[in-house]
C-alpha cells in the first residue's frame, strides 16, 4: 500500500509541473498572436483610395462633439497637423481660405486635427492663422491609428459615402490645388 501511495504523489507531482508549461505555452501563443495582429496592422500603411474612411468622434478644443457618422452626404477634409510642424504653417493659409469658399454651402466640412500637440500651442496656431473651422485634439493618438498616418501634415479627403476619395501625404500648395480634390466630388 505504501508504494502505492508514494507511485501516486510522484504521478501527481510530475502532472502538475506538465499543466503549468501548457499553460505557459498557452499564455505565450496568444501573446504572439496579439503582437502579430498588432504588426500587421501597422505595417498595412495608410487606407487606401475607395476604402471605408474610419470613424472617429473628435472633441474639439471648443468643447463641441464632431462624429465622422454624422458628416454623411458631406465632403470631409480630415487635416493632420502640429503647431511645431513647419509644413503645416505652409498649407495652414490656404486651408482656411478654402474652408471659407466652400463653408456657405454647407456640402463641405473640414476637421483639423492636431497629432502629438500640447493644448496651449494648438490653440496658439489656430489664433496666429486665424483658422476657423473646427480643431481639436487627438488624445493618445487614436484618430491618427485609425488613419495609419505618417507624419503630418496628412490630408484625408472622405466623400459623400464615407469613402476615402483622396489623401495628401504634404502640405497644400494653393488653394487651387485643395479645390481641384474636392471639386470633382461636389459634381453630380
Amino acid at each position: 500500500m505504501q508504494g502505492l501511495e508514494s507511485t501516486s504523489r510522484t504521478n501527481s507531482i510530475h502532472l502538475r509541473p506538465h499543466w503549468g508549461r501548457m499553460f505557459a505555452w498557452s499564455i505565450l501563443l496568444i501573446f504572439l498572436g496579439i503582437l502579430a495582429f498588432a504588426l500587421k496592422h501597422t505595417q498595412q500603411g495608410p487606407i487606401r483610395i475607395g476604402q471605408k474612411a474610419p470613424d472617429f468622434t473628435l472633441t474639439t478644443f471648443n468643447s463641441q462633439q464632431i462624429s465622422l457618422k454624422n458628416q454623411s452626404g458631406k465632403i470631409v477634409l480630415v487635416n493632420f497637423w502640429a503647431s511645431w510642424c513647419k509644413p503645416c504653417e505652409q498649407e495652414a493659409n490656404q486651408l482656411e481660405e478654402a474652408w471659407k469658399f466652400y463653408q456657405p454651402e454647407g456640402k463641405v466640412i473640414f476637421i483639423g486635427i492636431a497629432w502629438t500637440d500640447t493644448e496651449a500651442n494648438s490653440k496658439a496656431y489656430l489664433q496666429r492663422f486665424n483658422v476657423s473651422y473646427p480643431n481639436g485634439p487627438d488624445l493618445r493618438t487614436r484618430i491618427s491609428q485609425a488613419y495609419r498616418t505618417t507624419g503630418v501634415p496628412e490630408t484625408y479627403i472622405i466623400d459623400q459615402n464615407g469613402k476615402l476619395a483622396g489623401v495628401k501625404l504634404s502640405p497644400f500648395l494653393s488653394v487651387n490645388e485643395i479645390r481641384s480634390q474636392i471639386d470633382p466630388l461636389l459634381q453630380p
